[in-house]
């Protein structure tokens, strides 16, 4: 039997998916079969194409076809992409992307920067937080989406494209000229903790990508070295990755020679998946197999995190600490289509080491923590000036942060009424600010930075404090 990380790899998109590519043959007599089957989708196409008063492509209705093959699995998981939609799925894993290197979000239509990455070619060209995208290279961002406004800001690197931005700190627009670069994708960061006399490693891993099992294995290098008493593992909002760098972390900090998963087929076969030390990439340190350890996981752990979690919890090597993660059980395989497109299927389960399938019910952690909601709270780029009396769903955002922080406002629903202004009244004579009771720039720019220094506190992350806690009572 071939190894299986010859061909099984996860994939992520949207919540994350276990991917492998495998190839089959039919009889001829079932080739037959199908053909007469799919006669009436001829039939359809041809009268389509001759017929209807709508201007429709060759392309657009092939793609269609597919697409709504896909969906009638009424599987989320089984989907077709276009070529494009491929190609942008392959650079979520990738460690390099071309690209400009900055962080948009799309609100009421419009396409707000919300911060260009340090050392990018989009903070080098001048791209400020709160530009609102207005045209690329001449073609307008209005009625797209930002899938295709994305697409216009990607190409080669080393080309260049002019965007338009308005800029509401200076009430003008802006053209800007952004030459394409490789945008470096980091997937694993580590710091160490210092509590009292005792050194914890803490690695976080944002998805299992093409060089996690490198980064991993560079990170806990230099955390090693460091002489680490116990080491947290942060898998908090990771969708997924491949399978083939899970495992390289898996490996690295459990027995050699143990099964970590299953992978169940339609028939209902099982194979176990194994890690073994002539299979790891890297020279790992072994002293990482002793340490303490602990997983951090919320609800956005998914998939290729949920192999780690259920690996770790069931060969008793980590306590989860956390809340329950997202539940992605099934394996998908993936197959190029000859137009450039992808179509991704389920066709397999996989299993925790004790043979449980977590499909739609998570890993349960060992120590529940609910964390703290403000700190998952993330504020949109919002420009303009709100008064009583005004109603916008940026309104409601703010409104949304505000009773967070433990503001008396009654409405939550956009408008501005007496007690979001009262609540603004009091935000503003808090910090300073020179408005009274009306939301303007400087108010926006005081609660957004607020809510980014908030998360960027070690002490607000209550799961991370109960981790250091658990550890320390280990230490004991």
């Amino acid at each position: 039997m071939r190894k299986w990380w010859l061909y099984l790899f996860i994939s992520v998109l949207v919540c994350g998916g276990i991917f492998y590519f495998m190839k089959s043959q039919k009889t001829k007599e079932a080739v037959k079969a199908e053909s007469t089957t799919l006669e009436p989708v001829g039939e359809a196409y041809q009268l389509i194409r001759q017929e209807s008063v709508h201007s429709t492509t060759e392309k657009q209705l092939v793609e269609g076809a597919i697409t709504g093959m896909a969906g009638a699995l009424k599987d989320p998981y089984s989907t077709y992409y276009t070529k494009e939609e491929a190609k942008m799925h392959k650079e979520q894993l990738s460690d390099e992307r071309v690209g400009i290197g900055a962080e948009i979000t799309q609100s009421q239509g419009r396409f707000i920067v919300v911060s260009p990455m340090k050392g990018s070619p989009a903070e080098k060209a001048g791209l400020k937080p709160y530009d609102e995208i207005v045209q690329i290279d001449k073609q307008r961002a209005e009625g797209k989406s930002l899938t295709q406004l994305l697409a216009l800001i990607r190409g080669d690197e080393g080309t260049t494209l002019t965007m338009t931005v308005f800029r509401p700190s200076e009430n003008r627009h802006v053209d800007i000229k952004i030459t394409r670069g490789a945008i470096a994708q980091t997937s694993v960061k580590s710091k160490l903790i210092g509590v009292k006399d005792k050194n914890i490693g803490y690695i976080a891993i944002s998805v299992f990508g093409e060089k996690t099992a490198e980064e991993w294995y560079q990170q806990t290098s230099e955390l090693m070295k460091n002489n680490i008493q116990a080491l947290i593992i942060d898998v908090r909002s990771n969708p997924g990755g491949y399978l083939k760098s899970v495992a390289q972390v898996i490996g690295s900090v459990v027995k050699p020679n143990s099964t970590f998963a299953y992978m169940e087929d339609a028939m209902g076969n099982q194979e176990p998946l194994k890690v073994a030390k002539d299979d790891l990439a890297f020279d790992y340190d072994e002293k990482l197999k002793q340490l303490p350890m602990v997983l951090l996981q919320d609800e956005g752990s998914a998939s290729a995190s949920e192999v780690l979690s259920g690996a770790l919890k069931e060969l008793d090597r980590a306590m989860i600490i956390g809340v329950k993660s997202f539940g992605k059980g099934t394996v998908q395989e993936t197959w190029p289509l000859s137009n450039g497109g992808e179509l991704k299927l389920s066709t397999n389960k996989w299993l925790t080491p004790k043979r449980e399938w977590i499909h739609g019910k998570g890993i349960q952690a060992g120590v529940e923590v609910e964390q703290n909601p403000l700190f998952h709270m993330k504020l949109p780029p919002i420009a303009g000036k709100f008064k009583e009396g005004d109603f916008a769903d940026d309104i409601q955002s703010i409104q949304e942060v505000l009773k967070t922080q433990g503001y008396q406002i009654s409405r939550l629903d956009g408008y501005y009424d007496k007690s979001t202004a009262k609540a603004v009244q009091q935000y503003s004579d808090k910090h300073n600010l020179s408005g009274k009771s009306e939301m303007n720039e400087e108010f926006l720019t005081t609660l957004r930075e607020e809510m980014v220094q908030y998360r960027e506190k070690e002490e607000n992350d209550t799961q991370l404090q109960m981790a250091i806690s658990y550890i320390n009572q280990k230490l004991k």
